[in-house]
């Protein structure tokens, strides 16, 4: 009996520290802990469970904690008018019609992308982009958008995955990703797919800060890079307005 009230205690505390992110979106672990009236000892524990399972994400050049992307793939079967991905869709959904595309976007986890939204296509050949989808970071344009738009020492970790080394040759991604950052947008053309090419660009938030990547994908036959370079003012307008509408 005492073992099943000590469970439903840390449950308990647990959900306190993560409602503690409906009021603001990252803190501190002194903070925390004077906010939910725990110990710190208690409270380190707690962040360090809910990091590894991915709730929580720690900010390891400011040492401060915010939501983690695990929350985004719960919240993947929520309808919600207030979340970011029902707000950009409309967006999407614009930028979808006037390209003839899929539209997705992309948030980093560790070394991997997620879907976390999707506009598919409405032509006959067309790429089919399940929301939720987990999908390698060493290939695809919104992966090259979601590195080069990285922290340095968040680089330093992808780059540090063993499975790099066997995918890519890191010195020309590298160079890709400078490219990347100069012109605004990146590209990829049967990186990870035969016949799929894609065309991605990043999404800032009010405060500068990179939140996602914004993605049309198709057919290599449709979206040739000239066909690309066309499109990517138009997408870099389209990421443009979507930032404005989240803080």
């Amino acid at each position: 009996m005492e073992d099943g009230k000590s469970t439903v205690r840390a449950v308990d505390r647990a959900l306190d520290i993560l409602l503690c992110f409906t009021s603001k979106t990252d803190w501190a672990m002194t903070e925390i802990a004077e906010h939910v009236g725990l110990h710190k000892s208690t409270v380190h524990r707690m962040l360090a469970t809910l990091e590894e399972k991915g709730f929580i994400e720690r900010d390891r050049s400011t040492d401060r904690y915010h939501l983690g992307l695990k929350m985004w793939e719960l919240s993947a079967n929520l309808s919600r008018s207030d979340d970011q991905a029902t707000i950009w869709l409309p967006e999407m959904e614009r930028l979808r019609d006037r390209l003839g595309e899929t539209v997705s976007i992309y948030v980093r986890d560790g070394s991997e992308r997620i879907r976390m939204q999707a506009v598919q296509s409405n032509q006959p050949v067309r790429r089919v982009a399940p929301v939720g989808a987990r999908l390698p970071l060493y290939a695809g344009a919104s992966s090259k958008v979601l590195i080069a738009y990285s922290d340095p020492l968040v680089q330093e970790s992808i780059f540090g995955d063993p499975a790099w080394l066997y995918s890519i040759d890191l010195d020309q991604y590298k160079q890709q990703l400078e490219e990347v950052c100069l012109q605004g947008y990146a590209t990829s053309f049967e990186e990870r797919e035969t016949g799929a090419a894609a065309l991605s660009a990043p999404i800032f938030n009010r405060t500068g800060k990179m939140t996602a990547a914004l993605s049309v994908s198709g057919p290599a036959s449709r979206l040739t890079m000239e066909t690309m370079r066309e499109y990517a003012p138009v997408m870099m307008e389209s990421a443009k307005r979507m930032g404005t509408m989240i803080l």
